[in-house]
């Protein structure tokens, strides 16, 4: 009997979650493990892979809808199964189907395509987002149109829609935004909205106190120009290497504080900021302590190069008790970050730059860095910030360390 293919629960704690993209054409055949479909959080892009083998007889959601968790976005059947009329398929799915799992009960009706031409209305299987706006003669539109209108303050129904049967869709919104000289607002994407929260959050909960200070890294700016010969390495990636090592002396600072305890780990898990078009996103490098110099680059390179791309995956984007952001190639001097949580510090570094140094005694010119750490006072405390503070701008003056 065919079943429903549901939105997963793709990170802890979300709601909904938008249909990226269909990775089977309707009426394939697929194994256990295959992807058939990608959906995006906040911030990654997760594969949804099938539990057995099977068939997809149907698809119930149209890419870019936002669905919420539980929903059927598909109709699956065993391998080699046919359905004749899709329709009572669905209908007898969902006569089997308890609302208590997550099956929406009101709403937008869902677009159903299949593998033969489906001209009939919509069947009405549910909602995939909330449509408190609803008028009683109501217009259709996509969910994704009309949560962009919801939030562009534009009323759907005063929208022309060009869509199969004048159905309201982004691009409809997108035009008449263009064309509305009295809006200037920029409705705020899923990515931006999940930054405000969790910053703000970060802000609100956390304690932050700063420790800034400057390190000459002539020395850091040679031996990145060496390095540089066998494969490139960013001043980034040295300083990541730092940061590892600098928590390996001062084990204090890795950290993250949780209700009941202070939790400490014996591997140095290191966020980097990454600036995407959709905001920004912090990969984790795992275990820096135990690898090369050349390795973190060519692991940051890589999560870089997806991130932008919206290919992370959710375990990629967890865990770590420290993050590094770099606003140096910006010209940024120095600034102070806030931090990620739950991690317990993070770490703004700012451009390496010429200014006058006293070097044995005498002024001379050098180059300088400064960095600025914010920490969460909750787990740790000052003179354990200061000392970390100390070993880390040590190891950028003599870089070698680092690569001990």
């Amino acid at each position: 009997m065919p079943e429903f293919l549901r939105m997963p629960e793709v990170a802890a704690n979300t709601t909904e979650a938008v249909l990226a993209g269909w990775s089977l054409p309707i009426g394939a055949e697929f194994r256990a493990q295959d992807t058939i479909a990608t959906v995006e959080t906040d911030k990654a892009a997760v594969d949804v892979a099938a539990e057995h083998d099977g068939v997809l007889l149907a698809t119930l959601v149209t890419e870019g809808t936002e669905v919420a968790i539980g929903a059927p976005i598909a109709l699956l059947g065993r391998t080699g199964e046919q359905v004749a009329d899709v329709d009572a398929a669905v209908t007898a799915a969902l006569a089997t189907t308890p609302t208590q799992l997550g099956v929406p009960s009101k709403g937008d009706p869902l677009e159903i395509k299949s593998s033969r031409s489906w001209n009939a209305a919509p069947t009405n299987i549910g909602p995939a987002v909330d449509n408190s706006d609803r008028a009683p003669q109501r217009t259709f539109a996509s969910p994704l149109a009309r949560k962009m209108a919801r939030d562009a303050g534009i009323a759907v129904d005063t929208i022309t829609g060009t869509g199969p049967n004048s159905r309201v869709t982004k691009r409809d919104v997108e035009a008449a935004l263009a064309g509305s000289p009295s809006f200037a607002d920029q409705p705020h994407t899923r990515v931006r909205r999940a930054i405000a929260t969790r910053l703000s959050e970060s802000a609100a909960t956390a304690p932050h106190f700063y420790v800034r200070g400057t390190a000459q890294v002539d020395a850091l700016i040679q031996l990145r120009a060496e390095l540089n010969a066998d494969r490139r390495v960013s001043l980034t990636d040295l300083v990541v290497k730092a940061v590892a090592h600098a928590h390996q002396r001062v084990p204090e600072m890795n950290v993250v504080w949780t209700p009941d305890a202070t939790r400490a780990f014996s591997t140095v898990d290191i966020g980097v900021a990454v600036a995407t078009d959709d905001g920004l996103v912090t990969p984790v490098l795992r275990s820096v302590e135990t690898k090369s110099v050349t390795t973190i680059a060519a692991e940051s390179a890589d999560l870089v190069d997806r991130a932008r791309r919206k290919a992370l995956r959710q375990h990629e984007l967890e865990g770590g008790t420290i993050t590094v952001t770099n606003l140096g190639m910006y010209g940024t001097e120095e600034f102070a970050a806030i931090i990620n949580p739950p991690q317990a510090a993070i770490l703004a570094v700012g451009a390496a730059r010429p200014a006058p140094v006293v070097r044995d005694g005498e002024l001379t010119v050098g180059t300088i860095m400064t960095c600025t750490l914010s920490v969460d006072h909750r787990p740790v405390d000052g003179v354990i910030a200061a000392r970390w503070l100390r070993e880390f701008l040590a190891l950028l003056e003599h870089p070698v360390r680092i690569l001990a």
